[in-house]
């Protein structure tokens, strides 16, 4: 039969293996790894070290750079980068973590599970003191990282896996004010335009606007849906805006989930002479700051990203002190009757 010592080298020697060589908990062999041997007699002290010896016992310096914040790099996860949304938090985070004393490290993910986990491995391997997860993809690379218990903020969209630290807005409250703007205008028969693999976030505000039509009597199937595939919210709105009026005709107005899903959609009624938003109002979330130059006839529910970036890191400073930490809504600007006026002038 083989020996603890011996199955040990055959695979890597962590902290448990030695914990239960030495028949000690966990904790004590780890404070005894970092020099403070605390409580632990000088019986149990030698025989921790004489198992560190004999089994080779390396410290995993990546766990013990996140546990002891040596490093001073955070890494940003992000899909779609090219998204003015995507951009504004990573510009808002990365000033308040220079701010902070921090740098930041900046990945695309592509909304691809497998990339998520190729960075999430690469980020681990720099020993990065935690991480900003923007609109994060449920991956075994996640679970993992979470089951370890490394620092992570999620932001925009909710930990898929459930719990954790929160940053963005209440989505389903930004949809009900969509529905809010259009029944104040007379539009009773609005749809909405999504992408066909809709996230958390995006299936919120759809929802949320959904939810309050029905509430003021508008049939649920009376409500037009409409998505498109893909990843690109531009192609997934002009498709959904196709589908839409292959269905029966442009609506007197439309909620698209996002500012990039208006802009395809808009494509669409330019190639088809419809005007926006004489014909058809379009209201897009998100409020990028590029609507004022090339969108002025979006009506759009605005999401301060700019003060992103210090939630997130207030978030982090309480995970790498181990104090409780909170889901951060922080409130949205609604859609202004002003803007719209101002495009039909």
């Amino acid at each position: 039969m083989k020996t603890r010592a011996a199955r040990a080298h055959q695979g890597s020697v962590s902290l448990t293996t030695v914990a239960e060589d030495t028949g000690v908990s966990i904790s004590t062999v780890s404070r005894i790894v970092n020099g403070e041997s605390g409580r632990a007699s000088p019986e149990t002290v030698a025989r921790v070290e004489e198992a560190i010896a004999r089994l080779g016992y390396r410290p995993n310096p990546v766990g013990r750079a996140l546990r002891q914040r040596a490093s001073r790099v955070v890494a940003m996860l992000s899909p779609n980068l090219d998204n003015p949304a995507m951009a504004a938090i990573a510009v808002s985070t990365e000033a308040a973590l220079r701010a902070a004393g921090y740098v930041m490290i900046l990945c695309d993910t592509h909304d691809r599970a497998e990339l998520q986990d190729d960075y999430l491995q690469a980020m681990r391997e720099q020993f990065v003191a935690g991480y900003v997860m923007v609109s994060a993809v449920r991956s075994r690379g996640l679970e993992e990282t979470l089951r370890r218990g490394d620092p992570m903020v999620f932001v925009a969209r909710h930990n898929p896996l459930g719990g954790g630290a929160y940053v963005g807005i209440d989505n389903r409250a930004a949809g009900a004010d969509a529905a809010d703007f259009m029944l104040a205008r007379g539009i009773e028969r609005p749809a909405v335009l999504m992408a066909a693999q809709n996230a958390s976030s995006t299936q919120e505000r759809a929802s949320g606007f959904i939810d309050r039509l029905v509430a003021h009597g508008i049939p649920d199937n009376a409500i037009r849906r409409a998505s498109g595939p893909g990843l690109s919210h531009i192609e997934i709105g002009y498709a959904a805006a196709k589908a839409l009026v292959q269905q029966g005709g442009w609506p007197e107005g439309a909620l698209c989930v996002s500012d990039l899903i208006a802009y395809g959609a808009y494509r669409l009624a330019v190639e088809s002479n419809v005007p926006i938003p004489q014909r058809c109002t379009l209201v897009g979330v998100d409020g990028n700051a590029l609507n004022h130059w090339i969108a002025p006839w979006l009506t759009s529910i605005r999401i301060p990203y700019e003060s992103f970036g210090g939630h997130v890191v207030a978030q982090l400073q309480s995970l790498w002190s181990g104090e409780p930490t909170s889901e951060v809504r922080i409130p949205h600007e609604r859609p202004m009757v002003g803007l719209e006026q101002k495009a039909t002038a």
